[in-house]
């Protein structure tokens, strides 16, 4: 399989193009380093790559029809893409709201325009959010469930990628699957997320902030649950020529936020100190994935509990940043 990985150097691109090039896969690499958070990590996470056999990197904006069409061009055998790169972050969209329809709107658009011009594609994965499903107090979110509601521009930009991805589906018969991920962490993981905003500031002796006084609960899932699932939605492509799937892949088990912060600072042996905050604006109280078409055609089924997942994401934490492991340790 020749695979187009857009956002390789990001969290779960990163991840996905290491299982794919283990498996001895051919992965061209996009992705426009932009600097949303630290580039130093995703340099980091490319160097990862680089200099592996079969790996391909190419710095592009996924936006630029220009170089995406001359990069279809030049790689007119891509069998597969999985498409990751998106401006991420619900609080980054209320500032900063044009970002996010260029990354997820017009991105969306451009990529499967230039999927279109790809003859031996055989499947397009798309990177969609549990954001998409809003306030919504049905619970465990059901792709069946109607997702009209969104509190967020960002979950709206990823909500109208669906819609636009549907349109394209029936007009010009791509195979696409969406895939919605709910709250993924882990090593490599991105800094605007929890695991690691609070690691950071409790290690640092500063305040974590615990939005809508910790009464808030996510469906954590560790990023090595999910990448197989990933790959395999790639690997078979929609039964019927037109059809568009949505999946949801999350851990299918609430944890409430104060005990994921109770996880950590066990990991990290350390208290941290809390600052209680009413529910910032653009958030939700819950998140919750209905995983059963997921289970029954791509094989998903999350294993790892926090528990297990947050040790390992502060190790990675502490090697990455040259840390020693703490002697004390706190009592969840």
């Amino acid at each position: 399989m020749l695979c187009l990985v857009t956002g390789c150097a990001g969290f779960i691109g990163f991840h996905v193009t290491q299982y794919l090039l283990d498996r001895g896969e051919r992965v061209i690499g996009v992705d426009d380093l932009n600097a949303y958070y630290d580039v130093a990590l995703k340099q980091a996470r490319l160097a990862q790559l680089q200099g592996r056999a079969r790996f391909e990197f190419h710095q592009i904006d996924v936006a630029d029809p220009t170089a995406m069409t001359g990069l279809a061009g030049r790689h007119s055998d891509i069998d597969a893409i999985i498409h990751l790169a998106a401006q991420a972050g619900v609080r980054y969209s209320l500032t900063q709201p044009l970002a996010y329809v260029e990354a997820n709107v017009k991105g969306q658009v451009v990529l499967l325009e230039t999927a279109r011009k790809l003859a031996k594609l055989t499947s397009l994965v798309y990177a969609s959010s549990s954001s998409v499903y809003g306030a919504s107090t049905k619970q465990p979110f059901s792709v069946e469930e109607p997702a009209d509601h969104p509190v967020s521009l960002y979950a709206a930009t990823k909500r109208a990628g669906e819609l636009i991805t549907e349109s394209y589906c029936r007009l010009y018969k791509l195979p696409c699957t969406g895939l919605r991920f709910f709250t993924v962490y882990g090593p490599w993981g991105r800094p605007d997320m929890a695991a690691f905003l609070f690691t950071d500031a409790i290690l640092a002796g500063r305040p974590i902030q615990v939005f809508n006084q910790g009464q808030m609960a996510r469906d954590f899932t560790y990023v090595d649950d999910i990448v197989p699932a990933i790959v395999t939605a790639a690997e078979t492509a929609p039964a019927a020529p037109g059809e568009h799937r949505l999946y949801n892949l999350g851990n299918n088990h609430p944890e409430a936020l104060l005990d994921f912060i109770a996880v950590l600072e066990g990991a990290l042996g350390r208290k941290a100190i809390k600052e209680m905050l009413p529910m910032q604006l653009g958030d939700v109280a819950t998140t919750y994935a209905d995983i059963g078409p997921a289970r029954r055609d791509l094989g998903f089924e999350p294993r790892t509990p926090i528990a297990v997942g947050l040790p390992r994401f502060v190790a990675w934490y502490r090697e990455y940043h040259g840390l020693k492991k703490a002697n004390a340790t706190a009592t969840p």
